[in-house]
């Protein structure tokens, strides 16, 4: 059975944005980016919260993004190639290929989708991220944490939600950013 991946930039203080919505605290640099296109090249599906796949559909829909270098170019070669699931109940149509849009989100589906999966999958948006670690469905959680306190904004972890996490890995990346990776234990 594939693995559901929970993959997020954070704070130190644990929040995905900060209390305005923002997220300019997380700019990639090249050994970064070429790290997290190395950490989900082998995902063969993403699932997004709307607000999430808005942004990371740029890769696909801003041509400009991928022409700044070879590294950006691979992590835009790598999107692509992965089908997407957006849930929203606002969102109209998805903008991107190998997209299909969900208006609710159903563990069940999220398990059969599990199960019959080739390959692991990936899950990012907070809101979408609780329902699922809720549900028991995630497997692993790849923090890249940031050097930077925020004060507030939107938790990257569900709270109301306790489980014990076993440590598979860690490294220091460029810029003091901290990768951790936990296994969820069952």
């Amino acid at each position: 059975m594939a693995k559901l991946i929970y993959v997020t930039n954070v704070s130190l203080d644990g929040h995905i944005e900060d209390e305005h919505g923002r997220f300019d605290w997380t700019p990639p640099d090249d050994e970064y980016l070429s790290f997290i296109t190395d950490l989900v090249r082998p995902m063969g599906t993403y699932l997004y919260g709307r607000r999430l796949y808005e942004s990371m559909s740029l890769w696909e829909t801003d041509p400009a993004l991928a022409a700044h270098s070879k590294l950006m170019a691979d992590f835009a070669d790598v999107w692509q190639a992965a089908d997407k699931v957006v849930y929203s109940t606002t969102l109209d149509a998805t903008s991107t290929a190998r997209t299909r849009l969900e208006r609710d989100f159903d563990p069940a589906s999220v398990r059969a989708l599990k199960a019959s999966a080739t390959s692991d999958l990936t899950i990012g948006g907070a809101h979408l991220a609780a329902q699922a670690f809720r549900a028991g469905l995630v497997d692993e959680c790849h923090l890249l944490i940031h050097p930077i306190l925020t004060g507030g904004g939107k938790p990257g972890l569900p709270s109301g939600t306790r489980l014990g996490l076993e440590l598979l890995g860690n490294r220091r990346l460029s810029n003091d950013v901290v990768y951790v990776h936990y296994g969820i234990r069952t």
